[in-house]
């Protein structure tokens, strides 16, 4: 995906204002001698940001505004380490909630439904950023929040809900609990706009089948204004994202080099009218590929497919590299087995050894299991797991996201 005339523009004008700013982002422009972008050349010649650079922005070092045209503040959902703040200004909050307003167009929501929130509130981007793009359309905002699922289900009844706002986890237990309490021919949902994590088919299909929705992958990141700035389509076919609000580059996690349409890398973006905390190529970890050519449902937005993973998120055992979504793939091969899992890395007697907890129906006999999908990771990544097996319901779900991967070799 070459950068368009428009969006070099619209970089340059915010290169310009981050070294007019003199701010930590701006300071780093000029002591690289960089004062205007005119080519796609001087594009790829720009220095990536991370989030360890907004962490060293702490508290307010990335805003490239004056303090009196910051409106609102938020932080990122992560519980260690300095915290990462991201200043809005009165534009930045108008300008998501249209971007979240047309990821309810793109999966078909109107004025006519009824949205029901459920990610958190406050700090975190997610709920009011669902709020504010409902609110945009015009439909009805039941502004719930996370938790309280015995409230969640009666309002879901009450008010006949047309429209879930979750992330997949909390889906999933919402609906284990439908079907839990036989109330399935009691709510109206037709559609969820899910989101915040990676989440594989078997889980997907868990969910539709669960509360009888169509689904819709959202995309977004709170240094990035937040959910809402892609979504998947009826296609379902990879997510849209809105190119006049942010350039995406996929590159190669290890050398940063920009790679082709079509190929896997790294989500990198730059916000192209930001205001209050514009970010210059900034790599976000996220796994996918830009899809070439045309969306079958004529939206004309380009497409990223949905995440494989982070770039952060491999770890190393026996000397081979493992993504948890390996695991997931292979999981996916058993139909028994439910969509959760659990994985644990522990340093027992001198050599590091990975668990596996799955979930079955009971139709299996557990040692049988455990031994057929311990024999397949072997036979695909190349080592052998412990893979104990327990029964449905037993791995915790959760009403944000789902933890599922616990390295405890160096505690």
């Amino acid at each position: 995906m070459h950068i368009s005339e428009s969006q070099l523009k619209l970089v340059n004008n915010q290169v310009q204002r981050l070294v007019a700013s003199g701010n930590y982002f701006g300071r780093r422009l000029q002591e690289a001698g960089v004062t205007e972008v005119r080519t796609e050349e001087d594009f790829l010649a720009l220095p990536f940001s991370e989030k360890e650079d907004l962490r060293n922005c702490y508290p307010l070092g990335v805003s490239a505004v004056d303090e009196r045209e910051i409106v609102r503040i938020h932080s990122s959902s992560g519980t260690t380490g300095t915290p990462v703040i991201i200043p809005y200004t009165a534009r930045d909050v108008d300008d998501w909630a249209e971007q979240f307003k047309r990821c309810y167009e793109v999966a078909g929501i109107t004025a006519e439904d009824r949205i029901q929130i459920t990610p958190g509130y406050g700090l975190w981007t997610a709920g009011i950023g669902f709020q504010a793009g409902a609110e945009k359309l015009g439909a009805m905002v039941v502004p719930m929040g996370p938790g309280n699922t015995e409230k969640q289900l009666q309002f879901m009844v009450d008010l006949q809900t047309t429209v879930i706002g979750a992330t997949s986890s909390y889906a999933l237990l919402l609906a284990e609990e439908i079907e839990r309490r036989g109330m399935k021919d009691q709510v109206a949902l037709t559609k969820g706009v899910i989101g915040s994590e990676r989440w594989g088919k078997k889980m997907r299909d868990r969910v539709k089948a669960g509360l009888g929705i169509s689904i819709y992958d959202i995309y977004g990141l709170t240094e990035v204004y937040g959910p809402g700035i892609g979504i998947s389509c009826d296609a379902e076919d990879g997510m849209h994202y809105w190119d006049d609000y942010i350039y995406i580059e996929i590159v190669d996690p290890a050398t940063g080099e920009p790679l082709p349409d079509g190929e896997w890398g790294e989500i990198v973006i730059t916000t192209l009218v930001k205001e209050g905390a514009p970010l210059i190529r900034f790599r976000t970890h996220d796994l996918s590929r830009i899809i070439p050519g045309t969306c079958p449902c004529g939206c004309a937005y380009p497409r990223i497919d949905a995440l494989q993973g982070r770039s952060d998120d491999m770890v190393k055992i026996h000397g081979v590299n493992v993504f948890p979504r390996q695991i997931e793939e292979i999981l996916q091969t058993f139909p028994a087995l439910s969509s959760e899992y659990q994985i644990r890395l522990s340093h027992l007697e001198g050599r590091d050894t990975m668990r596996i907890y799955v979930e079955t129906d009971g139709t299996q006999d557990f040692l049988d299991t455990a031994d057929a999908v311990a024999a397949e990771v072997k036979r695909r990544i190349g080592f052998t797991p412990l893979v104990k097996v327990v029964e449905l319901g037993v791995l915790p779900r959760s009403e944000k996201k789902t933890k599922r991967v616990f390295d405890e070799r160096y505690e």
